[in-house]
């Protein structure tokens, strides 16, 4: 007997979906930060995040940088809720996830990040569960975060599994870029860095600057950086700013385009990350979370705790 076509189809569809029960692809958390502003961070988040999902991947976009999120102006979407509004209760995180090009996600933060300092506990409990409920199946999670060393930043970076670090070529951007990586591994053990080369005009030059870095490192710190890859000037990138479009999207030809193209397989054969909790992507995606809103509430800790201390100290003195 003969099965049809469309018996033999709905059979593999069954079949590929008890794989991905049984077997669940773990998620990537990839932060992308960078010591100094300008050198094209937020660019390089939304473009890896569609050639990723060009590939297909199912890409979440966090737009975390706290001074400057504008992912949404870069992509001409409206945006009207943000994670403040998860936190008060008063949409759920389904409700503020954005429909972006390629089918990407995008979660806007925004003030959301600052209040997770100073969540009750049901409001922890809520946000956690939030995401530990999320219905979207997520390959990869990336973060934009804010440029520099503030513990915002480096609390996102040190949640991640993966840290991206965009360099340009311009003195400041290498020595903020050392100074970020110093912070991360002498404050927050974190070892292991991926360094990303914006803006230059050749693929040798990218190299030069992850030398450059790679120099000092060697010499002070104990890390591991590994070159990521370059993405050159293109006319074609700035052209597409202006249009409120990705250039791979634009412009998918493109000197930067095709460099992303490749990036994003070279991320693709990243190892899996050594997160804790292992399984379906909503679970690490919980377990993310959990270790932002730690690092954060520790972060107040230490604030109030300093402050005191300044306020008593001058007392004791006198």
């Amino acid at each position: 007997m003969q099965l049809s076509n469309a018996v033999i189809e709905h059979s593999n569809d069954q079949a590929d979906n008890l794989r991905r029960i049984i077997s669940p692809k773990p998620l990537k958390i990839i932060a992308i930060s960078s010591g100094k502003g300008g050198v094209g961070k937020t660019n390089i988040s939304i473009n890896l995040a569609l050639s990723m999902a060009k590939q297909g991947k199912e890409v979440m976009l966090l737009d975390a940088d706290l001074g400057l999120a504008n992912i949404d102006v870069l992509l001409g979407l409206n945006t009207e809720y943000d994670l403040s509004h998860v936190i008060s209760g008063e949409r759920t995180l389904e409700e503020i996830i954005v429909d972006g090009p390629e089918n990407i996600k995008i979660i806007p933060a925004s003030s959301g990040i600052n209040k997770m300092a100073n969540l009750t506990p049901a409001e922890q409990v809520g946000l956690i569960n939030a995401f530990s409920d999320l219905g979207h199946v997520v390959d990869v999670l990336i973060i934009d975060t804010g440029a520099g060393i503030s513990d915002t930043v480096t609390n996102f970076c040190k949640a991640s599994q993966d840290v991206i670090v965009v360099v340009h070529d311009e003195p400041a951007s290498i020595t903020d870029a050392y100074a970020f990586i110093k912070v991360m591994s002498k404050k927050h053990c974190v070892n292991r860095f991926h360094v990303l080369a914006n803006m230059a005009h050749n693929v040798n030059e990218g190299r030069a600057l992850f030398k450059k870095l790679t120099k000092a490192t060697d010499r002070f710190l104990d890390v591991i950086l590994t070159f990521t890859g370059t993405v050159p000037y293109d006319e074609k990138l700035r052209k597409s700013v202006q249009h409120q479009k990705a250039v791979v999207q634009a412009f998918p030809r493109s000197p930067s385009a095709l460099a992303f193209k490749r990036i994003t397989r070279q991320i693709n054969s990243w190892p899996e990350g050594t997160m804790e909790a292992t399984g379906q992507s909503t679970g690490q995606l919980k377990f993310f979370v959990e270790r932002l809103i730690q690092s954060e509430m520790i972060r107040n800790d230490l604030s109030q705790i300093a402050t005191v201390q300044t306020a008593v100290i001058p007392q004791e003195a006198y």
